[in-house]
């Protein structure tokens, strides 16, 4: 205890003693009156304290119980009529109340608290009626003499001139003793607790020169954008190589700071202008001629002579300002430098009116008019949301927005959709043509080239022979919307989504078995679409209809020919009666059934520019100058066309049970039935553990597929059929979109469902990304690049929130080395190697093995041999033990250990 605690106690003692003295010497009727007050006060604070301690809730006198109209009557306590408000009490007997218990026993309202009743001392219990229930029951018990009397009889209340009567006269100020400290260890506490510097202090000297003290400090604007490196953006991001779990510690900390003297010059001189006048010193006349012609001086002019002419010799040959490390390396000649390899963002892309709560499905870049992109929005609603909302829905347009990356605000053009599109192409041969799938199963077409000249305009690019119609867009400050030219039958057409659509390339066309003909149009005029219905389509955008007319046809020709105000007549042969010139499904090798394409991919689709070399020049019709009339151009027959050999009718394809399949588009004779069926996968491999979502072939080396689904990616070579040249690991988070770059054979992006996307580099490593980079905080949904110009690639990506963002990809991911190509080449068909080296040494281990199996089985399978007699074994054992002996004997003779003598006898 502290001295002030001691001193406190002290003054308390002797004031209450002078009070006890005091009080003595007045009068009985003053003395009653306080002494029922202190009493009174603590009767007050006895129940606060317990009830305080109590779980219950209430005082540790008191026992609340229930009183039922009976037991009531029996001890004339009814409510309302014994006992009131104004009157709540009532004396009840011990000695009823236990005769009651013992004759109702159990029935009794008394009966829990026997125990507490035969305990009391007294004679009469106290029971208070609780009108309001206080206590939680509507009587309670009072089981103690001190509470029943303070209740009984409440003290009388003290007046205000007896308490300051009473108050002057108890108090008498006694002044504090001090008191040794004694100490209890609480000060070994505070020290333990306490901070101490154990690392050594970093010193720093920060020094200027003299010169520049007191001069002037000018301060201005600086822009960081101007200068490579102005500024760095520290994005946060999760460090997998640390999981660090916080655990229970004991840290104190010192409200009492450590105060430390520091001290620093801060004398400020007034400044003043100070100026020096010299010479410089230099050598007389004579001095002069004595230097120049000593001998000391010739000596030293004949001996550096060589040297000296040796180093101008090597100055004209060589530059020595030349930086080698510099030279060695090829000149940047980009936006960025080489050291900076990340993509960068360039612009990004959310329309809040149409693009609220919705998600991009699929991205394509204009083919033509660069700086332009075209993304898709649908709704982010499971199917049974869509088929609740579906009124709903039908109210909310679904659109193809067009935006430029000039103008980020506002898109240049919206295209209606009669549904949600989920893929979507630009025509090749003609950009103003676009063709997608929706989610009903059919198939939409547009036309804008009525748009053109004000897409170009903005973009800044020109073009002369820009194909015009009729129609030609209003100039206003509104967004133009393009409705849609043309949809597919939907009776014919696929019965779930479009997941994949592909323009066949324009130097061939199929015919309705599957077989490649010539296009002499020289248009893109076909193209294939896959659906999870087990269904792979091929479409002709031409007419197909016959010379003779019927009164049927020629009404529904009449009823087409009504084109809607502002829509294009370019595909009103096809709009609602389009259906496909083939159709042809993917059935199961083993068990009957059909696999479920998601994506597909064709190696004829990476080349629409091939001309004269699939082609006769004789045979080639002519490109008209204006615009392509499709309603007049008509499929050729096939036996005017010659069969293309070398074009491959193969193609792969993922399905949503994440295999990867091998097939062809051709059609073959059942040869029970001699009808045409599709033909049956000549290659299956499951490596995925979701749907494939990607399957596209590499720009650059044609014959290797780049497959992503579910948590893993895989690399293929198509004629390897055994199973994949390069397979990755599993990741954490699950892969949603993919795509090859457009300029590196080495390089493609992934990415995945927490927004990031992982940049590989198969020159760099192979068992991990090269780097990962944030993007959105939304899973990504597409990913496509595009080549603006030679120095300046994009990326976009897509996420499921609806904003498309726009990366500019470094100078590292898209300018490729000098033997990139042929060092890719070769890697991969190293790993195609190994791969063959396996599958022997697996083939051989197989044979093995059954040679192993065989032997085992020779064993158990050979008889027995047969049983020798006693005699046999003996005359074994015997030759046995003779040979032993003499090969004994041959040693000990050898060893010198034994001698023969001259008459045959042997000594040791």
């Amino acid at each position: 205890m502290s001295t002030k605690e001691s001193s406190r106690s002290g003054s308390r003692a002797s004031r209450s003693s002078s009070r006890t003295s005091k009080s003595k010497d007045k009068k009985t009727g003053s003395a009653k009156g306080r002494k029922a007050k202190h009493s009174g006060d603590s009767a007050s604070k006895k129940p606060e304290d317990s009830a305080a301690s109590t779980s219950s809730g209430h005082p540790e006198y008191i026992v609340p119980l229930v009183l039922t109209s009976k037991t009531q009557e029996i001890f004339s306590c009814r409510v309302d009529e014994d006992v009131t408000q104004e009157n709540p009490f009532k004396l009840l007997k011990k000695e009823e109340i236990l005769s009651d218990v013992k004759s109702r026993a159990a029935v009794s309202d008394f009966s829990p608290f026997k125990s507490v009743i035969t305990e009391y001392p007294g004679e009469e219990l106290l029971l208070v009626f609780d009108r309001d229930f206080t206590y939680g029951q509507n009587f309670y018990l009072v089981v103690t003499e001190e509470a029943k009397e303070l209740i009984l009889q409440p003290p009388e209340p003290v007046t205000d001139e007896e308490e300051q009567t009473e108050d002057s006269e108890d108090f008498t100020y006694v002044p504090p003793v001090p008191r040794p400290w004694i100490s209890l260890g609480s000060e070994l506490e505070v020290e333990e607790e306490m901070v101490t510097e154990s690392r050594t202090k970093i010193k720093f000297l920060i020094s200027r020169r003299r010169g520049e003290f007191g001069s002037q400090v000018t301060f201005s604007d600086y822009n960081a954008s101007n200068v490579k490196d102005g500024y760095m953006e520290c994005a946060p991001y999760q460090d997998k190589r640390f999981n660090l779990k916080p655990k229970e510690r004991d840290a104190g900390v010192q409200v009492v700071p450590l105060l430390q003297e520091r001290s620093t010059q801060t004398k400020w001189t007034y400044p003043r202008n100070a100026c020096t006048q010299y010479t410089p010193r230099e050598f007389t006349a004579e001095q002069k001629q004595e230097y120049l012609s000593s001998k000391s001086l010739k000596e030293f002019l004949n001996s550096v002579t060589l040297r000296l002419g040796l180093a101008l010799q090597q100055n004209d040959i060589v530059n020595p300002f030349v930086d080698d490390w510099q030279a060695l390396c090829e000149q940047e000649r980009t936006f960025g430098g080489k050291a900076d390899s990340h993509l960068k963002e360039y612009q990004s892309f959310t329309d809040h009116q149409y693009g609220k709560e919705k998600s991009i499905s699929c991205v394509s870049w204009h083919p033509a008019l660069h700086g332009l992109v075209a993304v898709s929005l649908t709704e982010r609603l499971s199917l049974e949301d869509r088929v609740n909302l579906s009124s709903k829905l039908i109210l909310e347009p679904s659109l193809i927005l067009i935006w430029n990356l000039n103008d980020p605000i506002r898109p240049q053009l919206m295209l209606e959709c009669p549904d949600d599109i989920y893929c979507f192409q630009f025509c090749p041969s003609d950009p103003n043509i676009i063709a997608g799938g929706c989610i009903n199963g059919q198939v939409v077409l547009w036309d804008i080239s009525a748009y053109y000249e004000l897409l170009s305009a903005k973009t800044g690019v020109t073009k002369t022979t820009a194909s015009k119609t009729a129609l030609e867009p209003k100039q206003s400050t509104e967004l133009p919307m393009v409705r849609f030219c043309a949809v597919s039958s939907i009776e014919h057409g696929h019965r779930e989504v479009i997941t994949d659509i592909h323009w066949l390339p324009d130097y061939f066309e199929i015919s309705r078995t599957g077989y490649p003909y010539e296009n002499k149009s020289g248009y893109c005029v076909q193209l294939v679409t896959c659906s999870p219905d087990c269904s792979v389509m091929f479409w002709d955008i031409r007419s197909h209809k016959t010379n003779i007319q019927t009164p049927t046809s020629r009404k529904q020709e009449q009823n087409q020919r009504e084109v809607p105000l502002g829509v294009p007549d370019t595909f009103k042969h096809l709009d609602l009666v389009w259906r496909p010139l083939l159709k042809t499904s993917i059935p199961k090798i083993e068990t009957g059934g059909e696999f479920s394409p998601i994506k597909i991919s064709l190696r004829e689709e990476h080349h629409p520019c091939r001309t004269a070399d699939k082609l006769q020049s004789g045979v080639r019709e002519e490109k008209p100058e204006g615009g392509i009339n499709y309603s007049t151009l008509r499929a050729a027959s096939a036996k005017n066309t010659k069969v293309l050999e070398d074009v491959n009718t193969a193609y792969f394809a993922g399905t949503e049970d994440g295999e990867l399949l091998y097939t062809n588009w051709k059609m073959e004779k059942d040869g029970d039935t001699g009808r045409l069926i599709s033909a049956k996968p000549s290659q299956r491999h499951g490596v995925h553990d979701g749907l494939v979502h990607t399957v596209q072939r590499s720009p650059l080396l044609q014959d290797f597929v780049l497959t992503v689904g579910g948590w893993n990616f895989a690399i293929w070579k198509e004629g390897v059929t055994s199973r994949p040249i390069l397979q990755s690991c599993c990741t954490e988070k699950r892969y949603t979109a993919a795509h090859w770059s457009l300029s590196r054979p080495s390089v493609f992006f992934i990415g995945k469902e927490d927004g990031n996307v992982d940049v590989w580099d198969l020159l760099e490593k192979t068992h991990e990304p090269s780097q990962t980079q944030n993007v959105s905080a939304a899973a990504i949904t597409c990913i496509k690049p595009c080549i603006v110009s030679a120095k300046q690639h994009f990326l976009s990506v897509a996420d499921d929130g609806g904003t498309l963002h726009v990366l500019e990809i470094p100078w590292t991911l898209h300018h490729p080395s000098a033997n990139e190509s042929s060092a890719v080449l070769h890697y991969l068909d190293r790993e195609v190697s190994h791969l063959e080296y396996y599958e022997q040494r697996k083939t051989v281990r197989a044979a093995e093995k059954r040679a192993l199996e065989l032997k085992d089985h020779r064993k158990k399978t050979e008889a027995a041999p047969p049983l020798r007699s006693k005699e046999h074994l003996e005359e074994e054992m015997g030759r046995e033990n003779a040979a032993y002996l003499a090969l004994e004997h041959a040693v000990l003779m050898g060893l010198g250990i034994k001698k023969e003598n001259g008459d045959g006898s042997v000594k040791t």
